[in-house]
């Protein structure tokens, strides 16, 4: 019968090793489980470990590289694990539904380990597991993980255990993971269609520079034809693009390569971000999505219990465009000098009238969590129109650009043919 090498913490929170007979890894699972452990790790081992003599010392031995691979190398890949969005909103629901039915903590979350087929998520959830036994908080076991669980996550964790309301804020957090899913997914497809278009409307372009185009060069030389200004021009640009075009490509390579690394600095991302909110088109819609971004955070933050100063630096955090992220940083620094928090906004020029109003209408009136998703819910509806409009704008203008490059091309190869033809008729 396989052995396998287990590593677990029992009832009092003591970690064991040991070693464990089974048919396979489901039944050595089950009984650990049925012993009352919390399993930190779980390994087949290729023969048997003797318990005295020389072979006590190899167990030992044995014991402590599985001590060394599962105590030290674990953590750090549970730490690059990374969850889907569909999955935690699952998770999430479940364990708001298990606990407002008044399952223990403990075991829900064991049970949703086990129903997980993500290896990399059980692992975590059986690492919070194992630290929530011993007593610590929900929220400070899963601050360990900032990959499965963010920021925001944790926070409103924390707010709900401090309330009682655990199972309520799950769900409106399974709720917020659910709107800014499909926030990202109607952004993903607006944005899909013309990076793909424009990249076979680059590519075209480069094609026919590259093979098409030199072969009329050879024939306009051979007729010994005065070309006009244009078609010279093209023929330049498509000789220079064969003759250098692995230099030109790995200068775009290199370009595109300095670009993402300068955009990662503090300048250069703000400077980037600045761009996005101008941008011809695309601007106003990012910036849309940035505001739906801020109010449905903030609102639901407010509403969980988070207190507002801690809330703003979240928001700020998770806004994903820095001119914005100042913006609300330097009103969480007016709000804590006591000022109120519409006035600070409206000063930095970039939140709209109607937001910065609600917002204050929201804190004389302390309906501000109302409010904000009321705007949250506007500015949703607003993204998903201006992205019917976008897909509706796109297709004709880049048809247009193709036309104009291809178009463009065409005319200047068929110019001087066109004046070779008019002048072989004058002579006829």
């Amino acid at each position: 019968m396989p052995q396998f090498q287990y590593r677990a913490k029992n009832a009092q929170g003591k970690i064991i090793t040991g070693n464990l007979n089974a048919q396979n890894e489901t039944d050595a699972i089950s009984e650990l489980r049925r012993q009352g452990l919390t399993i930190l790790g779980l390994a087949a081992r290729k023969g048997g470990l003797s318990t005295n003599g020389e072979g006590g010392k190899t167990g030992e031995k044995a014991a402590g590289f599985f001590s060394l691979s599962l105590g030290k190398r674990a953590p750090l890949r549970l730490s690059t694990v990374k969850v889907k969005t569909n999955d935690m909103v699952v998770f999430t629901r479940q364990l708001s539904t298990m606990i407002s039915s008044g399952i223990p903590l403990v075991e829900a979350l064991e049970i949703l380990a086990d129903q997980t087929s993500n290896m990399g998520f059980r692992g975590v959830l059986e690492n919070v597991v194992s630290e929530v036994r011993t007593g610590k908080d929900l929220s400070t076991a899963m601050s360990k993980f900032s990959r499965v669980f963010p920021k925001i996550y944790v926070n409103m964790i924390k707010a709900g255990e401090a309330s009682g309301q655990l199972d309520v804020v799950l769900l409106r957090l399974a709720e917020y993971q659910e709107s800014a899913a499909q926030l990202k997914a109607e952004i993903k497809s607006a944005m899909t269609y013309p990076v793909i278009s424009l990249v076979m409307v680059l590519g075209i372009t480069i094609f026919l520079l590259v093979f098409i185009i030199p072969k009329f060069e050879e024939m306009f030389n051979s007729m010994n034809v005065d070309l006009p200004k244009v078609t010279k021009a093209l023929l330049a640009t498509s000789l220079f693009l064969k003759k250098n075009f692995l230099m030109c490509s790995l200068a775009s390579v290199a370009a595109g390569v300095a670009l993402t690394f300068y955009s990662r600095t503090d300048k250069g991302g703000s400077l980037k971000d600045w761009a996005l909110l101008r941008m011809p088109i695309f601007g106003p819609l990012f910036l849309k999505v940035a505001l739906s971004r801020f109010s449905r955070t903030f609102g639901t933050l407010i509403q969980s219990g988070v207190p507002i100063l801690g809330a703003l630096e979240i928001v700020a955090e998770t806004s994903g465009n820095r001119i914005i992220a100042n913006a609300i940083t330097k009103a969480s620094e007016s709000v804590r000098q006591g000022e109120t928090l519409g006035e600070p906004l409206a000063r930095s020029k970039i939140f709209p009238l109607m937001v910065t109003r609600m917002i204050s209408i929201g804190e004389k009136s302390g309906a501000l969590e109302s409010l904000l998703g009321k705007i949250a819910d506007f500015y949703d509806q607003q993204v998903k129109s201006t992205v019917e409009g976008l897909t509706s704008l796109i297709e004709p203008l880049l048809i247009g650009i193709m036309g104009f490059l291809v178009g463009g091309m065409v005319m200047a190869i068929f110019l001087p043919i066109f004046k070779m033809v008019g002048s072989l008729s004058g002579k006829g």
